[in-house]
C-alpha cells in the first residue's frame, strides 16, 4: 500500500520545495527599495543643498519647510530601511551579522506583527510632517486650501485610528494566546 503513495510523496515534496523556493522572488523587490534609497537621499541633498544656499533669504517659516521636509525624507529613508530588513529576513532568508560590529539590536527581532505596526507609525509620522508642512505654507486662507487641509486631516486622522486599531487588535491576539492557549492565532501569529 505504501508503494503508491510514493510518487504523490515526491510530487508533493517537489511541489513544497518549488513554493518555499519562490519566497526569492521577493529578493528583487527588497534590492529594488535599496536603490530606492539613492532616490531619496538625491532629494535629501537637493533640498540640503537649496535650504543651505538660501539660507540667509529664507523667511522662517520657510526655513521651517525645508527642514521639515529634510524631517520627511529621513522618515521615509528609515521606514524603507525597517521594510527592506525585516521584510527580508520575514519572508526571504536571515542575514548573517556576525561580521557587522555596529548591526542595529532591532534588525532581525522584529517579526512581522511588529513591522506593521512599525511602519503604520512611520506612516502616521509621515502624515503629520506633511499635515504640519501644509497648514504652514498657508499664505492666505482659501476655500481651496481649506478643502485641501480639510482632507489632509481626515487622511491623518484616518492613519492615526487604523494604527490604534491595529496595535489594540495585536495587544488583544497576544494577550489571549499568553494566557496558556499555545495555539497560534488564526493568520499564524
Amino acid at each position: 500500500m505504501s508503494e503508491p503513495r510514493a510518487p504523490h510523496g515526491k510530487i508533493e515534496n517537489f511541489l513544497e520545495q518549488a513554493l518555499f523556493a519562490s519566497r526569492w522572488l521577493l529578493a528583487p523587490f527588497y534590492f529594488g527599495l535599496a536603490i530606492s534609497l539613492i532616490v531619496l537621499l538625491i532629494k535629501f541633498l537637493a533640498e540640503l543643498g537649496h535650504l543651505a544656499l538660501h539660507a540667509f533669504t529664507l523667511s522662517e517659516s520657510d526655513a521651517i519647510l525645508g527642514v521639515l521636509t529634510l524631517v520627511d525624507l529621513a522618515l521615509t529613508g528609515s521606514l524603507l530601511i525597517i521594510v527592506i530588513f525585516s521584510g527580508y529576513e520575514n519572508f526571504v532568508s536571515k542575514i548573517d551579522h556576525t561580521n557587522h560590529k555596529d548591526w542595529p539590536e532591532w534588525m532581525g527581532t522584529i517579526d512581522f506583527s511588529a513591522l506593521k505596526l512599525k511602519m503604520l507609525s512611520s506612516i502616521v509620522a509621515i502624515s503629520a510632517v506633511q499635515l504640519l508642512k501644509q497648514f504652514m505654507s498657508l499664505r492666505t486662507v482659501t476655500p481651496e486650501n481649506e478643502k485641501v487641509l480639510y482632507w489632509l486631516v481626515i487622511i491623518h486622522v484616518v492613519f492615526v485610528v487604523s494604527s490604534v486599531l491595529l496595535a489594540l487588535s495585536d495587544r488583544i491576539a497576544g494577550h489571549g494566546n499568553s494566557h496558556g492557549s499555545s495555539e497560534p492565532s488564526k493568520d499564524g501569529h
